[in-house]
């Protein structure tokens, strides 16, 4: 059969040959059987080149595949993989914060932080949000280009819980406890919510802001104290004091100021007597300038000096001279609170070549708070 179409395309291909070539050409019988031999040779080849162009576009296309953002296709699993920006991003958290991979994403949370899972069973207040317990996350199923597989559509899970959520091991949306993952989130104290926190402040301060807590004074707000007190506001609370604070032998002289008019019932004693009152918070730093205490007068050729005549059994504080006429009460250890401290502070004032010596007293009430605001 093969012989037969050879032939009749020899024939054919001799017919197709015109005249004129046969005549400039002429060709014996063994130079025409080779020409034939080779027309068919490039005959085959060409056919062979045909069938290699119809089998190459029965190959398929190279197919390429997608993943949702933060996911890479791993080819040797042939499924959609989360990517650990933890490794592979090295400044992936500033500032010295760690990092914590989840799908598709991460987050960063400082070194010291834990991360605290609780599952609550206790009633929920009327006027807050039940907690939430354990809330199923949607899956995200992995994509294999345009194509998803149904054994893998639970395979990936997005870790996306509500602020105040985190998704645990078993990939729930659990409450994360931000008083025990943040130290000192609040001033005074945390109360943890669901999804969220807030803060409190102890009696005798009002929260300031979301976090901070300021005094009351009590003295503006309204005390308790009677007509013949004086209220006094220090950090955390109020003290009512009496409005004459002289005690025989002494008599009021001023505001705040008793004097003794007796020569005889104050041998002994400083002519006068000189009422104050300052607060400060417990835990304060040392050392500290906490008050200063100054003549009101000054006389020629006199010299004043300074000293913590009674209240300093402790030691707590030191009274140091700045000037001739005045000296600073300094707090030498921390004070806690609440407490209260009563200091004279002596004032003595001098004349050598007069034979000249007086003494004043400045009665002073520190009063410590219960906190360090």
């Amino acid at each position: 059969m093969l012989s037969q179409q050879k032939s009749r395309r020899r024939s054919s291909d001799s017919a197709s040959v015109p005249a004129a070539r046969a005549e400039l050409h002429p060709v014996s019988s063994d130079s025409a059987g080779v020409l034939n031999r080779m027309k068919s040779l490039q005959l085959l080849l060409l056919v062979r080149f045909l069938v290699v162009m119809v089998t190459a576009q029965q190959v398929d296309l190279p197919v390429t595949y997608s993943c949702t953002e933060g996911y890479k296709f791993n080819v040797a699993e042939q499924e959609c993989k989360d990517i650990n920006e933890c490794e592979t991003m090295p400044d992936a958290c500033k500032g010295g914060m760690g990092c914590i991979n989840l799908y598709g994403g991460y987050f960063c949370l400082p070194q010291s932080a834990q991360i605290i899972i609780t599952d609550r069973d206790e009633e929920p207040a009327t006027t807050q949000p039940p907690p939430l317990h354990l809330a199923p996350l949607l899956a995200v199923p992995a994509h294999h280009g345009n194509r998803q597989t149904p054994s893998n559509q639970a395979r990936l899970i997005s870790a996306q819980c509500p602020i105040g959520f985190i998704a645990d091991r078993f990939n729930y949306c659990t409450d994360v406890d931000e008083c025990l993952l943040f130290s000192g989130i609040c001033q005074w104290q945390c109360v943890n919510q669901p999804g969220s926190f807030r803060c409190v402040c102890p009696e005798g301060y009002q929260l300031q802001g979301p976090r901070l807590c300021q005094d009351i004074n009590e003295c503006e707000a309204g005390s308790n104290c009677h007509d013949d007190q004086v209220c006094w506001n220090y950090f955390g609370g109020y003290r009512c004091y009496p409005r004459n604070p002289c005690h025989e032998p002494y008599v009021p002289s001023g505001e705040s100021r008793c004097s003794c008019q007796s020569l005889s019932a104050c041998r002994g004693l400083p002519p006068t007597i000189v009422y104050k009152y300052m607060s400060i918070t417990s835990g304060r730093s040392v050392p500290a300038d906490i008050f200063q205490i100054q003549a009101t007068s000054v006389l020629p050729n006199m010299h004043n000096t300074f000293r913590i005549k009674a209240g300093n059994e402790g030691g707590q504080f030191f009274l140091r001279q700045s000037s001739n006429v005045s000296g600073m009460l300094v707090m030498t250890r921390p004070l806690a609170g609440p407490r209260e401290h009563i200091l004279d502070l002596e004032m003595v004032t001098q004349n050598s070549a007069l034979s000249y010596q007086s003494t004043s007293v400045l009665r002073l009430t520190v009063i410590v708070g219960p906190y360090a605001f």
